[in-house]
C-alpha cells in the first residue's frame, strides 16, 4: 500500500511553510525588510493550506490512528498530543507575528518573531515524525475520527 495523497500533500505544505520561515528568518536578518514580509506571507499561505487539507480531511474522512506496535502505541500517542500541543501554540504566535508585522508593531513583532519561528520549526519537525509513524514506518491503522484517533477505540 503507497502514502495516501492527502496527508503527504498537506505534510508537504507544513514543510514548505517551515522552509519559508527559515528564508524569511535569513531575510530579516539581511535587513531584506520587503522579502522578509513577502515570504512570512507566503508561509502563512502554506500554513493555511495545510490547515484547510487538514481539517478537511478530518471532517470528511477522519484520522487515521496509529498501526504500529501496541508496545510503542503510548508513545506515539504521548508524542502526537505533544505536537497537537505545538501545533496549536505555534498557530497562535504565527497568527500574532503575521499581525504584528502588518500593524507595524515592530518592537512586539521583533519580541514573537524568533520564539514563533522556533516553535514552528519544532511543529514541522514533529509533524513529519507523525506522518512518518503513521504511513511510512508502519502501515496507517483504522482511520476514525480524531477522538478515537488520538485515544484509541
Amino acid at each position: 500500500m503507497g502514502v495516501p495523497i492527502l496527508p503527504t500533500i498537506s505534510t508537504s505544505f507544513i514543510v514548505l511553510s517551515a522552509i519559508t520561515v527559515a528564508i524569511g528568518w535569513w531575510q530579516i536578518k539581511q535587513r531584506k525588510i520587503e522579502k522578509h514580509q513577502g515570504t512570512m506571507t507566503l508561509a502563512g499561505i502554506f500554513a493555511l493550506i495545510f490547515f484547510i487539507i487538514y481539517a478537511s480531511r478530518t471532517i470528511f474522512v477522519g484520522n487515521t490512528s496509529f498501526g504500529g506496535p501496541d508496545d510503542i502505541k503510548i508513545y506515539y500517542t504521548v508524542f502526537l498530543i505533544f505536537h497537537i500541543t505545538l501545533a496549536t501554540i505555534g498557530a497562535v504566535f504565527g497568527l500574532m507575528s503575521l499581525w504584528t508585522g502588518y500593524k507595524e508593531k515592530l518592537a512586539r513583532h521583533r519580541k514573537l518573531g524568533p520564539v514563533t519561528s522556533i516553535i514552528w520549526f519544532f511543529t514541522a519537525i514533529t509533524g513529519v515524525a507523525v506522518y512518518l509513524l503513521l504511513y511510512v514506518f508502519y502501515e496507517g491503522g483504522e482511520t476514525t475520527s480524531v477522538i478515537k484517533a488520538i485515544i484509541g477505540s
